[in-house]
């Protein structure tokens, strides 16, 4: 099982099928501010969908190829954090966050990337964690760097959202780096 306790309010737990109204719910309240840099997010219209997601959650963890987590604040659902599959050849995978509206500036997202990281380095043995950010999400790209991950370079028209593309950088981390930085 994965859980972990990121301090006394918080934690990491595995989704599963009976949080499928809660993430429904989260992502509902938080539409609006969430389309801005996630595609996904008009595509979760019931809770059927999130359902739909997390089956999709609990294949990609019985396959060995990650995870996808609920990021719990004082017992409510306050985001989803997780790799996007495993390269288990390169030993590298890339990692991807969001926090509903009202749990932004607490702190969470950091002390739970940095859980992710830590068992991704310690547990997993992986060489190199990737995340991505749209060169205009400024509050994502806060992330890495303030976990030491190098900024590697810029992916232009990355993605489509809604009505444009957008540029990407890529930031990267290997696993002597973040043990320098961490002891």
């Amino acid at each position: 099982m994965f859980y972990f306790k990121l301090n006394e309010d918080a934690e990491l737990r595995l989704l599963e099928l009976r949080h499928a109204e809660n993430l429904f719910h989260l992502t509902d309240r938080s539409r609006n501010y969430l389309r801005e840099w996630l595609p996904w997010v008009d595509v979760i219209k019931e809770k059927s969908n999130s359902k739909e997601f997390i089956e999709g959650t609990m294949k990609q963890f019985s396959n060995n190829n990650g995870f996808q987590a609920g990021i719990w604040y004082k017992g409510e659902l306050a985001g989803v954090i997780g790799l996007h599959g495993i390269n288990w050849a390169n030993k590298s995978t890339s990692l991807g966050y969001w926090l509903g509206e009202e749990f932004q500036g607490k702190g969470l997202m950091t002390n739970a990337c940095k859980s992710v990281i830590e068992y991704c380095f310690n547990e997993l043995n992986l060489k190199r964690i990737e995340i991505r950010a749209a060169t205009e999400n400024h509050k994502s790209q806060a992330i890495p760097e303030k976990l030491g991950f190098q900024k590697e370079g810029c992916i232009r028209s990355s993605e489509f959202l809604y009505n444009r593309y957008v540029d990407h950088y890529v930031y990267g981390l290997i696993n002597e780096d973040f043990n320098r930085v961490t002891l």
